[in-house]
C-alpha cells in the first residue's frame, strides 16, 4: 500500500457547529473526523491536501500528523457537496498492524478471455472488492486473470480467493463476466435463418425428386 503524509489539526470548541464548519469550509479548510483510536478525534485539514488523497484510484495509508503527533490512518469516507462537488467532510480510520480493517481495494483483469475471442465482450461489474485483513497486508489492486473466461460465463466472489485476505462481498456477487455482443447475436441469427432455409431448399429438392420418379 503506498503511502501519504496529512497534517491536521484539532478542532477548538469555537470551531464545532454549523456555523464554525462553513467558516472553515470558506478558508479552504475540510473537517475531518478520526475514529478508531482510544476516542474520536474532531481535525480539520486543508482542502488541497485531501484531495490529493481522495481525487485518486489508489489506495494509501495515510501518516496522519496531528499537531505533531504521529498516526497510522485509512479513509473511510467522504462527503461531497451535490452541485459543486467540493469536498465537505472526510472520516479517517486509525489503523494498528494487529487490528483487521475492511477497505475497498481496486480490481484489475489481466489476460485475453476466450470468450472476447468468441465475439464476446468483457464487462466488468464490480470496480472494487471488499476486503478484510491487517492494513500491511492490503495490496493496492486485486489482479483476476480472466484468460479461461468463457463466453456467456462470470466470475463470482466465491470464485476468487487471496493470499491473507478475506472477501467480505457477497459470495455469489459478480465480478466480471463475458457477454455476447448484439453484433455477435444478429450474426447468430443470420447463420441459424441460413442453415434454415439451406435445409428447407433441401426438403424442397427431395419432394421435387420423389414426384420425377
Amino acid at each position: 500500500m503506498k503511502h501519504f503524509k496529512l497534517s491536521a489539526t484539532v478542532r477548538k470548541a469555537d470551531q464545532l457547529g454549523k456555523k464554525a464548519t462553513k467558516g472553515l469550509r470558506r478558508e479552504g479548510l475540510v473537517p475531518v473526523v478520526l475514529y478508531g483510536g482510544g476516542e474520536t478525534q474532531h481535525l480539520v485539514v486543508k482542502s488541497d491536501d485531501i484531495n490529493k488523497l481522495i481525487y485518486t484510484p489508489d489506495i494509501y495509508l495515510i501518516e496522519l500528523d496531528v499537531e505533531g503527533k504521529q498516526i497510522k490512518a485509512v479513509l473511510k469516507d467522504v462527503q461531497f457537496h451535490p452541485v459543486s462537488d467540493k469536498t465537505l467532510h472526510a472520516d479517517l480510520y486509525e489503523v494498528s498492524e494487529d487490528k483487521p480493517i475492511v477497505m475497498n481495494v481496486p480490481v484489475v483483469l489481466d489476460g485475453h478471455a476466450v470468450g472476447v475471442r468468441a465475439g464476446g465482450k468483457l464487462v466488468r461489474e464490480k470496480r472494487n472488492l471488499r476486503v478484510r485483513a491487517a492494513y500491511d497486508k492490503i495490496p493496492e489492486n486485486l489482479v483476476i486473470d480472466v484468460t479461461d473466461l468463457k463466453l456467456g460465463k462470470t466470475i463470482q466472489v466465491h470464485e476468487l480467493s487471496f493470499d491473507g485476505l478475506e472477501l467480505v462481498d457477497a459470495p455469489q456477487a459478480v465480478v466480471c463476466a463475458v457477454k455476447q455482443t448484439r453484433a455477435a447475436r444478429s450474426k447468430d441469427a443470420t447463420a441459424e435463418a441460413e442453415t434454415g432455409e439451406t435445409e428447407e431448399e433441401g426438403s424442397e429438392h427431395s419432394e421435387e425428386h420423389k414426384d420425377a420418379e
